[in-house]
């Protein structure tokens, strides 16, 4: 596939896409948009983790306000372009890392939250920039940020838009961890290969099962967990699990 805002490529079942519009901090205009969409939407099976990164100093700097046709219809695009993007980082058939190297603000900030791992670089922080021109809070980040840190912290950085340092984000459970800059590349090349030498089908199985729980009561959550239980019992990762627990190994998961 041939990209011009992106830069996509697959070695050894890690899929890595990054955000290449380093001139303007990777920000979001529609054919980035749509060329997310589209390369996380056209994996091929052998994909069995993906990671999404920014080039230069940046992680994404949120919408591109020189994209006119954005500023047009500001719902449209969030329902035409934004919603396929965020369904496309969040039904992906593989779970996702979100590695984000810098400045992650506005809806790059919410791109990142959407995936099933943040990692980040401590000089990275987080902005709910929208408040800044009059804006609320999109690309899903009024539905991810409340459901990571709870309503006060959410309308904190909502309301004063200010930068949250990536150590303090993971010290409130916004995102999973925040990595010295020297060691961001190597923990996150080791948690990729993590992953991908992992269950596919019970990891995207977690993700199902974490995200009904933030709206499910007990009972619907234990049958849940049932229906998903029961279906990874019959997978050939499971029974590579036991056989090499069994046979004092590591396993040779297949994603199937």
């Amino acid at each position: 596939m041939n990209f011009e805002t992106i830069k996509f490529g697959i070695n050894g079942g890690i899929a890595t896409l990054i955000l290449n519009r380093p001139q303007v901090m990777n920000a979001l205009n529609g054919r980035m948009r749509a060329e997310i969409t589209r390369a996380l939407t056209t994996l091929p099976p052998e994909v069995r983790c993906v990671v999404i990164t920014g080039s230069g100093k940046a992680f994404c700097s949120g919408q591109d306000l020189t994209d006119a046709g954005a500023a047009l219809d500001l719902e449209a695009t969030l329902r035409d372009e934004y919603e396929p993007m965020l369904h496309a980082v969040r039904d992906c058939p593989a779970p996702v890392i979100a590695a984000v190297n810098g400045v992650a603000a506005g809806a790059g900030a919410n791109l990142a939250l959407i995936a099933d791992v943040v990692i980040a670089a401590e000089s990275a922080s987080f902005i709910q920039a929208f408040s800044r021109i009059g804006l609320v809070p999109d690309a899903g980040g009024t539905w991810a940020v409340p459901r990571a840190i709870g309503a006060a912290r959410a309308m904190g950085m909502m309301l004063f838009a200010e930068p949250v340092p990536a150590r303090l984000a993971a010290d409130w459970g916004l995102i999973w961890q925040a990595l010295p800059d020297g060691e961001f590349a190597e923990g996150v090349a080791t948690r990729a290969l993590q992953l991908a030498e992992g269950p596919t089908g019970a990891y995207l199985a977690i993700r199902e099962a974490v995200a009904a729980s933030l709206d499910n009561d007990l009972d619907e959550q234990l049958k849940l967990e049932a229906r998903l239980q029961g279906r990874a019992g019959q997978s050939n990762d499971f029974r590579e699990g036991v056989t090499a627990f069994l046979e004092k190994r590591k396993p040779r998961f297949s994603g199937r």
